[in-house]
């Protein structure tokens, strides 16, 4: 097994299309096709995590945040980032980041707090854009079925909580084959006319190429045509954040005191408290401040982040109570989900969740 067999289990999850245009989550240090001895997990790669890797003698660190952020001018040592990518390469281990891509990933790292306390009946609560297309296609009604299972197994048809949708309308299709042809149907110099099925189907931007392969190896036609359509549709199940609800309605100092221990934090700092039940809470791993208008829109009486700035506490105080639990804490069981990733995928691969405790903040 090489690297890139990890890497693929982790973007069959969370694709890299799925970042947000700042990111730069994927591969910072290159070893996509060695063999892989082990991985490491961890939220922030250190110097002490690669030496655990080295120690260990896995050669494969894969982290919530990217190593690098901006581009190195020089590597000579004098930063951490430097030190750990020099080291890294000596010791031909691969680091591999799964930063946005994973928060808007379903069942990410907003989902795994929303987890973590219990809510039901969970949704997105700022879902992504732009990342949807609808692919047309004209097969003879004698091989729509083939065609269509074709895409359905690259990837496409998935529309929410179910999968194989398509529309299909039935047609006539003509051409006129050129002197250089080699036609499915009809003969070269003469018009044509086909019964055609127009089948159309939904598909996620990143398995596009997969796809458009499926169809072109499926299709019996020399020239499939076919089109791409661009859809500014709101992907529900995909984007940043969520909301949930609690089991029952709970006093408010009892769900802080329940963050406080679910996410281990040495404080949660919070707004002022209205003396209200809390039934539905919003949550958005990292620093997710920009989200809290979003919260109060869809209802929720709670919005939990790791960091929010001084100045929104005024703003939302009396629309919403605020609980900022640490940027750390609120992603630390993101370790989790890339064992459970990879461990679905390989069972005996080596995978160990690092003891390094990086949180760089202490509480006195």
């Amino acid at each position: 097994m090489i690297v890139n067999d990890i890497i693929k289990a982790i973007e069959s999850v969370a694709p890299l299309n799925w970042q947000e245009s700042y990111d730069n989550a994927g591969l910072q240090v290159d070893g996509r096709f060695q063999s892989v001895s082990g991985a490491v997990v961890c939220l922030d790669v250190t110097e002490a995590v690669v030496d655990e890797a080295i120690s260990m003698g896995y050669n494969l660190i894969v982290s919530h945040h990217p190593l690098l952020f901006k581009g190195l001018k020089s590597i000579t040592g004098n930063s951490y980032v430097e030190r750990i990518v020099i080291k890294a390469i000596q010791h031909n281990i691969a680091i591999y980041a799964a930063h946005t891509n994973l928060d808007n990933a379903p069942e990410g790292v907003s989902y795994r707090m929303a987890r973590k306390l219990g809510l039901t009946s969970i949704r997105v609560l700022d879902p992504l854009c732009g990342r949807l297309i609808k692919l047309v296609t004209y097969v003879p009604s004698t091989h729509v079925e083939s065609v269509r299972s074709a895409l359905f197994e690259a990837g496409a048809g998935h529309i929410g909580n179910y999968d194989k949708c398509s529309f299909g309308q039935e047609g006539t299709g003509t051409f006129r084959a050129g002197t250089y042809a080699n036609p499915y149907c009809g003969t070269i110099g003469e018009f044509h006319r086909e019964q055609e099925t127009r089948l159309e189907v939904i598909v996620p931007i990143h398995v596009q190429e997969a796809v458009i392969d499926a169809l072109k190896r499926s299709h019996p036609y020399e020239e499939p045509a076919f089109d791409l359509i661009p859809l500014s549709n709101r992907w529900e199940q995909v984007g940043s954040g969520v909301v949930g609800a609690l089991p029952e309605p709970v006093d408010e100092v009892l769900v802080l005191e329940k963050l406080k221990e679910i996410f281990k934090t040495g404080c949660v700092k919070h707004s002022p408290l209205h003396n209200r039940k809390i039934s539905r809470i919003a949550l958005c791993g990292g620093a997710g401040a920009s989200l809290m208008t979003k919260a109060v829109i869809a209802g929720a009486d709670m919005f939990v982040t790791g960091e929010i700035r001084y100045h929104d506490y005024f703003e939302f105080e009396s629309h919403i109570l605020l609980a900022e639990i640490g940027h750390y804490e609120s992603e630390q069981y993101t370790k989790e989900i890339f064992c459970e990733i990879i461990q679905k995928k390989f069972p005996t691969f080596a995978i160990h969740s690092t003891q390094v405790d990086t949180n760089p903040i202490n509480y006195l």
